[in-house]
C-alpha cells in the first residue's frame, strides 16, 4: 500500500490532493490553528473547508509588561475560505 501512495506523490501538492474530502489541520499566521474538512485548494494554498474549528492562541500582557497565562479562544464555522498567504502548514489528521 505504501508503494502505491508513494507512486502517486510526485509534487508537494499531491499530498494535499490525497486529503480532499478528509479532515486536515492548518497552522496559520497570527497564532491560529484550523481543523476542518478540505473541499478545494489551488496552487497558492487558498483552501475551502467545512465543519471548521478555529483556535486562536492569545497571550495577554498586564500593565507592568508581564505576560499572563496563555488562553485559547475557539469558534466553529460551517464553511470557511482561507487565503493561502496566511497558511504556514497543512497536514492530514488521523
Amino acid at each position: 500500500m505504501e508503494d502505491a501512495v508513494n507512486a502517486t506523490i510526485s509534487e508537494p501538492l499531491d499530498i494535499v490532493k490525497l486529503s480532499l474530502g478528509e479532515r486536515v489541520f492548518m497552522k496559520m499566521r497570527g497564532d491560529r490553528t484550523i481543523t476542518g474538512t478540505l473541499h478545494a485548494y489551488d496552487a497558492h494554498m487558498n483552501v475551502v473547508l467545512s465543519n471548521v474549528e478555529e483556535s486562536i492562541h492569545i497571550v495577554d500582557v498586564n500593565e507592568d509588561g508581564i505576560p499572563q497565562a496563555p488562553r485559547v479562544e475557539r469558534r466553529s464555522l460551517e464553511m470557511l475560505f482561507v487565503r493561502g498567504d496566511g497558511v504556514i502548514l497543512l497536514s492530514p489528521t488521523q
